[in-house]
């Protein structure tokens, strides 16, 4: 577990007045107790030895000091689409994101797609709950952020609505 998701289930219990959890995996165990209790048991990390080749020197071989290639030029940044216009649908919890029901269901919706407020956009699963995503406003959908079957932070946006 790094940081980043250490970070967010804290805020997600902060936020939802959780009084105490525990996750544990095979590599850890992490109980978390309203009041600042923390505990973190880590299990021993397997040792991976990678084998190593051994330099060799040969004379046709030409380090890239000797024969220096040129820096690529950064290339022009594409003018920024104004997004201010649309209204973003944030992830209200961490999970992963799937855009359809089921593998070989369509998704829920599509770029272009009119929606209604309250329709299913997608659904994020979270300790093996589907959690349901509606639509906060009636629009089109203009940008779909996040591929199926991505990992989520809690207030990832996940899309972008043109408001109707």
């Amino acid at each position: 577990m790094n940081a980043k998701e250490l970070k967010s289930i804290l805020q997600a219990l902060q936020e939802h007045e959780v009084a105490e959890l525990t996750l544990e995996t095979p590599d850890y165990k992490l109980t978390v107790k309203r009041g600042g209790e923390v505990q973190y048991v880590a299990a021993p990390a397997p040792v991976v030895i990678q084998p190593q080749a051994a330099p060799t020197s040969s004379p046709s071989v030409q380090t890239q000091a000797e024969n220096p290639t040129p820096a690529p030029t950064p290339k022009p940044e594409a003018p920024k689409e104004d997004t201010s216009r649309y209204v973003e649908v944030k992830a209200p919890i961490v999970g992963t994101f799937y855009r359809a029901p089921s593998p070989e269901a369509e998704p829920f919706v599509k770029e272009g797609d009119m929606v209604k407020k309250g329709q299913v956009l997608c659904i994020i699963e979270a300790m093996k709950l589907m959690n349901e995503i509606e639509s906060e406003v009636s629009g089109v959908v203009r940008k779909i952020l996040v591929s199926n079957g991505e990992p989520i932070e809690y207030g990832q946006v996940l899309f972008l609505i043109e408001p109707a």
